[in-house]
């Protein structure tokens, strides 16, 4: 059966950057699982998945502009440090949700000093060419379930609930499933 439209698939997937660092892999875990075409994965991605069968095998490299874009400046903020908790140290690399003229995003802090806290809410992949080794295990038409959970999803690629309904079975990932946590969408 061939990937279409609101079909369920399973794929394994290597993410790796221009030097060739592993990004991430669901190689020798379980499958990733989606429902194509519904903004699971990165669309590029999707767009490469297209009309793929099961033991197909492919590599896609997506520009930056085609993964979580390129990284922009203007995400990057020096927040006075008084706007935090006085009672919780904050250290370079924590991450937290914060409201951002962009809306709710997760930050991460890059910088702390005494008087202010850098944050970054660029994605941690923004501006990185991404390589993926796909190799497509299953296709089979979607549940009744899995096609009403569309609406449920949480908009991150292939787990979480939204491609597998919360619940796959052990038939595939549901760990957020997307080149990197439920931040992402790359697949």
């Amino acid at each position: 059966m061939q990937i279409t439209k609101n079909k369920f698939v399973q794929i394994h997937y290597t993410l790796k950057d221009d030097a060739g660092d592993l990004i991430d892999t669901s190689v020798e875990k379980e499958p990733l699982c989606y429902i194509h075409g519904n903004n699971y994965l990165l669309p590029k991605l999707e767009e490469e998945l297209e009309g793929k069968n099961p033991g197909d095998k492919f590599t896609a490299v997506l520009e930056a502009a085609d993964g979580y874009g390129e990284r922009d400046e203007k995400m990057i903020a020096k927040v006075p440090r008084e706007n935090f908790d006085t009672s919780t140290p904050i250290e370079v690399g924590m991450q937290f949700q914060a409201d951002t003229p962009y809306g709710p995003q997760i930050v991460k802090v890059t910088e702390v000093n005494d008087t202010t806290v850098t944050v970054d809410a660029n994605h941690e992949l923004a501006g990185v060419r991404l390589h993926f080794d796909v190799e497509v295990i299953d296709v089979r038409e979607a549940t009744e379930d899995e096609l009403a959970s569309l609406s449920q999803g949480c908009g991150c690629g292939g787990g979480c609930g939204g491609g597998c309904g919360g619940d796959c079975g052990g038939d595939c990932s549901c760990d957020g499933g997307c080149g990197g946590g439920c931040g992402g969408c790359a697949g």
